[in-house]
């Protein structure tokens, strides 16, 4: 089996998709994430990794994961090349258990369980009030979902509402019911001091799990604010290779690793982070906000752990993009769940029309 062609779109949903095609008919999708500017990550895709794959078997993952990582080092070390290399990679994963007959997890290993429990994943706070974002929550759990997180964004802004911060989460604990686990992401807005004094607040009113605190290169803040509560401390979503994730756990300690497939250079990648963070003894519980093929991988990832029973991060179902799929993994919002497909490869097959329709650029 040899790869033709690799094309990369920029969809209205902004998603960032890679399809891979094959000469023996087997295609392969794979997401990026948008998180770096979507059109510099797709451009990457055609220009810096294509190249490296044209005529190679898509099955070698591990020796294409070097031939793109490697290769193109100097140029996408941080940010677009690791998004772009995991889309590819994914993509490619797809075709590899496609070509094996296997839904994803069984070519990964088998799982140990296919039923996720998904937290709903908030954002935006720090353009929020309290009430706002509690009517958010009210919303999420009206959906179905038994589990939540909210995000601040504060896009790297220490300090700035600390009080706020405190009351916002105040009023969406008590709003919710007890048995309803509550998390508080300050994407990265706290100085270790304030980390550590807010972090010992949120502690007394129940929080769940207390992410990324300070800055994410500040290790040994990390693991001072960790050190200093009772709390689980997650961090990982700005690593991107297995090296980041060695220092990661070496340096910062947080309870929680959080690789994110579409960043972290992809499967292939993760397998590894997943390994060194077994034989750590230390739990994965991933970030994930795409909510389509992204999320399909994670979770399929996440079935072949041992411990996988934290719920899955999930920023809700839309139908903008379950349109793009023929049989789109749905939320159930009976019982707060996502439930993998026993379809080969992640499961998620596009629909051509709505896919066509919802192209703002194609790289090709």
């Amino acid at each position: 089996m040899k790869i033709t062609d690799v094309k990369t779109y920029v969809l209205n949903t902004a998603s960032v998709f890679v399809r891979i095609y094959t000469d023996e008919g087997i295609e392969g999708v794979g997401e990026c994430s948008p998180v770096v500017q979507p059109d510099v990550t797709a451009v990457y895709v055609q220009k810096a990794l294509k190249p490296r794959l044209i005529g190679k078997d898509p099955r070698d993952t591990d020796r294409l994961w070097d031939e793109m990582y490697f290769g193109t080092f100097k140029i996408g070390g941080m940010g677009a090349g690791p998004n772009a290399i995991s889309g590819v990679d994914i993509a490619l994963w797809d075709i590899k258990a496609k070509a094996a007959n296997m839904p994803l997890y069984q070519l990964m290993g088998g799982a140990t369980k296919k039923t996720f429990k998904m937290y709903k994943s908030i954002g935006g706070g720090s353009g929020l009030t309290a009430e706002e974002m509690r009517q958010k929550v009210e919303d999420g759990y009206n959906q179905g979902f038994r589990a939540f997180k909210i995000r601040m964004d504060w896009k790297y802004q220490q300090d700035k509402r600390l009080k706020g911060d405190l009351e916002m989460f105040r009023l969406c604990r008590e709003w919710l019911p007890d048995d309803v686990p509550l998390s508080f992401d300050v994407n990265n807005g706290y100085s270790v001091s304030a980390a550590i004094s807010q972090g010992k607040e949120f502690e007394k009113l129940g929080i769940y799990h207390y992410e990324e605190p300070v800055l994410p290169y500040n290790y040994k803040g990390m693991r001072e604010v960790a050190d200093a509560l009772d709390v689980p401390v997650s961090a990982g979503e700005q690593e991107y290779t297995r090296w980041q994730f060695r220092d990661l756990i070496e340096v910062a300690r947080p309870d929680l690793l959080q690789p994110d497939v579409t960043k972290c250079c992809g499967i292939t990648e993760i397998l590894r982070i997943g390994a060194m963070a077994e034989v750590v003894d230390m739990q994965i519980i991933p970030h994930m906000t795409q909510p389509s093929i992204g999320n399909a991988a994670s979770l399929a990832f996440c079935s072949t752990l041992r411990h996988p029973e934290r719920p899955h991060e999930y920023t809700g179902p839309r139908s903008d993009l379950e349109a793009l799929f023929q049989d789109p993994i749905t939320f159930d919002g009976a019982t707060g769940t996502i439930t993998l497909p026993d379809r080969p490869g992640h499961g998620l097959v596009i629909e051509e029309d709505a896919f066509k329709a919802a192209i703002v650029t194609a790289y090709e």
